[in-house]
Order: C-alpha cells, then structure tokens, then sequence
C-alpha cells in the first residue's frame, strides 16, 4: 500500500499576506521539500479579533477574496479554516483533531509570536513540545524586519490610517487594493465636471482617509483616476462612522452602475479639505487630476 503523502503545514491570518507572510510561505516551501512533504497554509478568512471584536469596521487589510487571490499569486496551496468551528477548540483539540487528523500534518513552522486554542491558550513553545512527541519537525520562523521594526499586519494597518502609501506597499509587498460595487450617488461630481463612481466596500476594509492616486480596473481594462475617502465636507457632510469612497476615473464615460470595480493605491495626493467655495474645490481637483496623472506615469502594478 503506498504511504500517503504528509502536509508541512504553517497556520495564521495572513492579513495582507505582506512581505513578512511571503518570506514565512517561502521557507515553508523549503522545509515541505526537505521533508518530501506537501505545503500546505492554513488561513482564517477573516482576523479572529475582527469576528469577535465589538467593533469589527476598517479593521481587515484584506477580504476573503482578496487574501485567497494574493495567496494563490505567493504560489504556496492554501485552504480556509472555518473560524466557527475552530474556536472553542483548545490547543491539544486542534492540534489533534484539526492539524493531525484532518490535514495529516507531518511537519510545522509558524512564526514567533504565533499561537492557538482558545484565548490563545498555546505558544510556540508548547507546538515544539507536540510535535517532539509525535516526532513531527518543528520550525520557528523569526520576524520579519524592515530596519529594526517588525512588520507585521498590525504596523501595516497604522501606516495606512495615517496615510502613508508608499510605505505601506513597500511593506505589503504589493499596492493596496480595495474592490467594491458601484452604488447610486447623488452625482453631485458629474455636476463638477468630476464624475465618480461611490463604491460599497463593506463594514470590515480599512479605508485610508484623504485623496489618493489610484489605479482602477474596470471589467478586463486598467485606468489612471483619483480616489475621495472621507465625509465630503464641502458639499455634504456623512453620517456615520464609515467614511464615502468616490473615484473619479480618468478619460472614462460608461454606465457601471452595479458593477464590482478595483482600485490600487499608488500615493496619497493631500489630505480631505472643506472649501468655501465650490469654485475652489473644482480648482483644487483640476490639480489633483495633474498630480495624480505624473504619479501613476511611473507607478505599475
């Protein structure tokens, strides 16, 4: 009877799947092959502090389908877990039940602050202990550094809030994205000259406040545009704790009215200002379209 193939397992949220997740998933590819093994990444779809958190909104750098998409891009099969079912477990019951039994664990890495079980009863330390009894190779995988910062999802999470672009992909590895279908305005941009699309991002995306570069896919084609997060201060202010996202979309004139739309974040332009005048705030978005237009010149996804 041939032996059935074990899985080199590694186990997280992978928010962001961020250059520190990348390097992680690449040493586990190292270990699975070392072993002659199968890697495998198991995720939670969403961060458990944000499921059972009393304030889940602008707390998730990237949505199930986001994440699924950027860990089949870092090349390392992966497969969700099912929060639900995970979390009441204690450490040893998804150890055995879930890493041993269900996915046929035969090898280990995670990262150092990992941990598991509920009220995340188990460090690394205890899986070391584990998987020497079960005589299963165990890695711990040290931080990965920017400097001598960590990154991590929780810095990268910061950086956006404070709406540093730039940096926040240098770290991520990848632009900052944010996908949502376009819903019904008060097409009060078209009345600009400046028309947008008002995308529903849902509650859970964290959403950098001001004005942004961005790139924009609509259906199978890229376009250059500028993005609005914020309250509208100048000709309506929003209610609410969720801030309005408006793209402006550059050389574009389509009905797109319920249609899922993404857009990458190159740089922030300046941060949401209230203007007096409506006058002004149309001068100030014809200068917002130049700079952003000389931005994504040089910026490729």
């Amino acid at each position: 009877m041939k032996k059935k193939i074990k899985n080199f397992i590694t186990v997280g949220t992978f928010d962001g799947v961020h250059t520190g997740h990348r390097f992680l998933l690449s040493r586990l590819e190292i270990l699975a092959a070392k072993y002659r093994q199968k890697p495998l990444a198991l995720y939670f779809q969403l961060p458990p502090k944000t499921l059972m958190g009393s304030k889940p909104e602008m707390t998730v750098l990237t949505l199930p389908r986001e994440k699924k998409q950027l860990l089949r891009r870092a090349g390392t099969p992966a497969f969700p877990l099912d929060f639900a079912t995970c979390r009441n477990l204690t450490a040893n019951q998804f150890f055995t039940k879930i890493l041993l039994r269900q996915y046929h664990m035969g090898g280990m890495i995670v990262g150092a602050d990992f941990a598991l079980g509920k009220n995340r009863q188990a460090g690394a330390d205890w899986l070391k202990e584990q998987c020497q009894l079960h005589q299963i190779p165990f890695e711990t995988v040290r931080f990965y550094k920017t400097g001598t910062q960590k990154i991590s999802s929780s810095l990268i999470r910061k950086i956006l809030a404070s709406g540093d672009i730039e940096r926040a992909n240098l770290l991520l590895g990848h632009p900052y994205e944010l996908t949502g279908k376009v819903i019904k305005g008060q097409q009060l941009g078209r009345k600009l000259g400046f028309p947008t699309a008002n995308l529903n991002t849902g509650i859970y995306k964290i959403l950098p406040l001001g004005v942004f570069a961005v790139k924009v896919r609509v259906g199978k084609e890229i376009y250059d545009g500028f993005c609005n997060i914020g309250f509208r201060p100048t000709i309506n202010t929003i209610s609410g704790s969720l801030p309005l996202v408006e793209v402006h979309i550059f050389n574009f004139n389509q009905d797109i009215y319920n249609q899922n739309i993404t857009i990458w974040f190159a740089s922030k332009l300046r941060d949401e200002t209230k203007f007096d005048l409506l006058p002004n705030l149309v001068a100030q978005l014809k200068k917002d379209r130049k700079e952003a237009q000389k931005i994504l010149r040089r910026f490729h996804l």
